[in-house]
């Protein structure tokens, strides 16, 4: 079993189902004990504020918000820097846990041996 698994989200509100298995295998991960970085990147980098995950509704689906807790309980999300720029996302809008960092940061989390990545 990968030591690691990092997920890049992709999708937001605007792919639902994409965005929702995304989530929902890094809270699955996390909560099996697997070490879980997930980077918010494109669409999904609203989720990194207040109150914009309660907002995301999909059948089905476990709630973004309770996801995001089982996360952040057994790993770490990140929000891309350029996606937040893009997006006029400061270090200080995003929610407690969240951090920022960008490409270098996540290829140095990919490379090692032992971990496992997955694009949402």
């Amino acid at each position: 079993m990968a030591q690691k698994l990092v997920i890049k989200v992709t999708a937001g509100a605007d792919a639902p189902e994409r965005c929702s298995q995304a989530f929902t295998v890094a809270a699955v991960a996390a909560a099996s004990g697997v070490e879980v970085s997930l980077w918010l990147t494109g669409e999904s980098a609203w989720f990194a504020l207040p109150g914009r995950a309660a907002e995301f509704q999909l059948p089905h689906a476990a709630p973004l918000p309770d996801l995001i807790d089982g996360i952040q309980a057994g790993g770490r999300i990140t929000l891309c820097t350029q996606c937040a720029a893009r997006r006029g996302i400061e270090e200080e809008d995003v929610i407690d846990g969240v951090r920022i960092a960008g490409a270098q940061v996540f290829v140095s989390e990919i490379m090692p041996e032992g971990v496992r990545a997955l694009v949402y």
